[in-house]
């Protein structure tokens, strides 16, 4: 989200004693910008906060704070009834601005916090949280740009100059909203292979011979089509850590698919063969068995008690390198946050 007016903070610096009588234009200025300041540092609070804890109580504390931050300022402005000497234009588009983002951070918010909870039992999901919460932020961002166009309208009807906003505050939004895009770009490449492959182990835990086949050749297609996007993606900072932690995942998602898989299916036609061989046997009588049968069903015993413990040994290999691979890149994307999202 952009930062809410930080321009202002670079413009003046005097108080205004009475904020219903403006002696100049910049004085009018110098006392909204007072309000807007106040509500940047407060967006800042929450966009630090998301960035650097996972206390959905503190996310949510600071996510009221700016909203009671607006609801301030709100009343304030409102009650330059006059604006600047019955010019109430900027005001007014102030006001229109307050009340979007009001909107927005509580109701749209809020329906983002719904689409999260469920947002991990699918890509789709996942995908239209992501794409969801980052259209609140265009729409804040489009009533920002409507905003500082009339700020400059204001300022030029009074000869005033406002200068591009270079404050720290300005700054920081800027880099918090560069790394969490980059961030969100290399997730969405890990969810997905991530995800398909949570459905291809449920496959090989039911046994579901299709389902292994199908979620494994999925695997496998995703994994290379994220190894192409990485050959081309830019990273914040020319920092690879994260782009290095996404390709070990897809290079090991494609391991799965390539060997996990295959070793699950031949598991699984083993274990049918033998079922099927031990009921006909279970079915005839002892003595009506043929010496052939009883051979080939021992042989059978002997490979399937060996195969058990190769497939277990294999499913065990891919866990713990399944498990240090998706660690690897949930600390990676932590500490790329943490790094680059200024705390304060």
């Amino acid at each position: 989200m952009k930062t809410a007016l930080s321009s202002f903070l670079l413009l003046f610096f005097a108080i205004i004693s009475n904020a219903q009588d403006f002696k100049t234009p910049v004085d009018y200025l110098n006392y909204i910008g007072k309000e807007t300041g106040t509500i940047s540092r407060s967006t800042w609070k929450y966009t630090t906060t998301v960035a650097h804890t996972k206390n959905a109580r503190r996310i949510d504390a600071t996510r009221k704070s700016l909203v009671k931050s607006i609801q301030n300022a709100t009343k304030k402005i409102e009650a330059l009834k006059d604006g600047y000497k019955g010019d109430v234009e900027y005001k007014n588009q102030l006001l229109a601005y307050f009340s979007i983002s009001e909107k927005q951070i509580n109701e749209e918010y809020e329906k983002i916090i719904d689409m999260q909870e469920v947002a991990d039992q699918s890509y789709d999901y996942m995908e239209a949280f992501i794409m969801t919460r980052d259209l609140v932020n265009e729409k804040i961002n489009a009533e920002i740009d409507k905003l500082n166009a009339n700020q400059k309208i204001f300022a030029n009807k009074y000869n005033i100059q406002i200068g591009e906003d270079t404050s720290e505050l300005g700054k920081k939004m800027k880099i918090s909203n560069e790394v969490f895009e980059n961030h969100t770009q290399l997730y969405l490449i890990f969810f997905k292979v991530n995800f398909t492959e949570s459905v291809l182990l449920k496959a090989i835990e039911n046994n579901d011979m299709s389902g292994i086949q199908q979620n494994s050749n999925a695997l496998e297609q995703y994994a290379n089509e994220g190894l192409e996007k990485l050959k081309t993606f830019k990273p914040y900072k020319n920092d690879m850590a994260l782009v290095n932690s996404t390709k070990k995942v897809l290079e090991f998602s494609k391991k799965e698919a390539l060997e996990l898989s295959p070793n699950a299916v031949s598991f699984l036609m083993l274990n049918q063969k033998f079922q099927e061989s031990k009921k006909t046997m279970d079915n005839k009588a002892a003595n009506s068995r043929s010496k052939e049968e009883i051979d080939n069903f021992n042989k059978l015993v002997t490979q399937m008690n060996a195969e058990v413990g190769n497939h277990n040994k294999t499913i065990n290999k891919f866990n713990v390198e399944r498990s240090n691979s998706i660690n690897n890149w949930n600390v990676t994307g932590d500490n790329f946050i943490a790094k680059y999202v200024p705390i304060d």
